[in-house]
Order: C-alpha cells, then structure tokens, then sequence
C-alpha cells in the first residue's frame, strides 16, 4: 500500500512553491521522492526553499515566474521539460492572499478585479493549459488545484478571493470531465483556515480558533503536505473531480466566518 503513495522519478511542478502552504508541499512531495520544479515570482524564495530540498539529496529546480503572465507560464513549462524530460504532475497553488482586497462592491475598481481573478483563477488556467498537451502525448498525468472554503461559501466585501476560488473548483470539474479520456486527472483541495505568512495581513478579519472550527484549533501548513503526496501518487488515480476539504470541520456545519452566528439559540 504505500509503495503506490512513493513519488520516485515524478516530476512535479508546484506554483507558489516558496512560502506557506505551497512550501510545505514542497517539502512533503520532496520526501516522497519527486524531482521538483518550483514557480513563483520572487526568486530569493523559490531559490531558498529549492537550495532546501537540494541540501537534503533531493533534486528541485526553481524558475521565477509570474504565473499570470502565460508567456513566462510557458516558458516555465518548456524549460522543465527540457530539464526533466517531462511534467507528471502539477500543483496550481499560487494566488494572492496578502494582497487580497476588502471593499464594497461600489469601490473595487477595475485593476483589482482582474489582478484578483488573474492571480486566484486565470494563472491556474494558464498552467494547465501549458502542461496539458505533453500529459496527453504521454497518456497521464495529475493536476492538483487549490481552493479555498470561500470558493463554496460568500465572504464579506471578497468578491474576487471568493470568485476566484470558486472559479478553481469549477475549473478542476471542467479539466476532469475534458482530460480524463486522455489519462489526466485533476482535484481540488479545499483549504480552511492555515495560518501563514500571506494571512498575517488578514488576520482580525479570520475566524478565531474555536469559534468556528470543530476541532479547535486552526490548521498547520505541514497538514497539508500529505493530501499533496497522496493526490499527485498512484493512491489516487481513481479519483478525478473531487474536493478534499482540509478545515478541521468548518464547512461541516455550515458556518461561514462573518461575525455572526447564523443560528437562534432555542431554550429548553
């Protein structure tokens, strides 16, 4: 059972590889064994966190790129194949969470609706787009997307995270019901509330620990790393289309983090 979760030889791309959740992937899908391709655009970052994989006798090439410009998107893709020989899986988790802008409706202004829907959606469409054509010449391949618990629910004054991210599992749907005749999958994790360095600015508008997250607490970015190795690894490949939610139960009970509580306390 778990020789079919070892990443031996797959070579995988991970956007946003250098800081929080995408870092932490990096690091698990390292230790499974996978060639590593790392695409963000701040190389001090993605540099860093390759020189991290490579100092521990992996193998990680990283590329600057700014994954909502598809030229340099497929410049990155060209250059690893060129590097690995091919891409068997990809990890579309970049997107903008720091930059992230809270307004009402009346006062986002053009840029900031596209910048948001380029970095949180246009920039996984990009990606695919330049990693498919090869999965299909070579009968298989993985693409993992990552959502957001506001890509299924309304958040106050976010129309373009909440946009985007529900544009993401709606891509991932799209991409499974297109590229499955061709031996591509793709998938979704759905991520709740995990602290990172891109959330510091949004941190008193994020729910707190208990108050609506069943276990208690809120996530780790190393929780991560696992759903990563086991939807880019053979563990998987039945699967196709789906979510998995990683938010200690908040989605279960219906809670969206706006401040209220959408319940009427009964008396007894």
């Amino acid at each position: 059972m778990l020789e079919s979760l070892c990443l031996d030889s797959k070579v995988v791309i991970v956007t946003g590889g250098g800081t929080g959740l995408g870092r932490a992937m990096v690091r698990a899908l390292a230790k499974a064994g996978a060639e590593l391709v790392i695409a963000a655009r701040r190389l001090d970052r993605i540099t860093e966190a390759a020189h991290e994989i490579t100092s521990l006798g992996g193998n990680a090439l990283a590329i600057p790129t700014d994954v909502t410009d598809s030229s340099q998107v497929n410049d990155m893709v060209l250059e690893t194949i060129k590097r690995f020989g091919r891409v068997d899986v990809l990890i579309n988790n970049a997107g903008m969470v720091r930059e992230n802008v809270r307004a009402p409706i009346w006062e986002v202004t053009d840029e900031q609706w596209r910048s948001g829907i380029d970095a949180n959606l246009t920039s996984a469409f990009y990606c695919s787009r330049a990693v498919t054509e090869s999965m299909k010449k070579r009968g298989s391949g993985k693409i993992i997307n990552m959502a957001s618990g506001y890509g299924l629910r309304g958040g106050r004054d976010i129309y373009m995270y909440c946009c985007g991210k529900g544009g993401i599992i709606q891509l991932t749907r799209a991409l499974a019901i297109s590229l499955a005749r061709y031996g591509i999958t793709a998938n979704t994790i759905v991520a709740g509330f995990i602290p990172t360095e891109g959330t510091a600015s949004m941190q008193e508008n994020l729910p707190r620990s208990t108050e609506f997250i069943p276990v208690g607490r809120v996530g780790n970015p190393e929780e991560i790393g696992p759903i990563a190795v086991f939807l880019a690894s053979e563990a998987s490949s039945y699967m196709n289309g789906e979510m998995i939610t990683l938010d200690g139960g908040s989605l279960a009970g219906g809670l969206a983090p706006t401040g209220e509580n959408p319940f009427e306390y009964l008396e007894l």
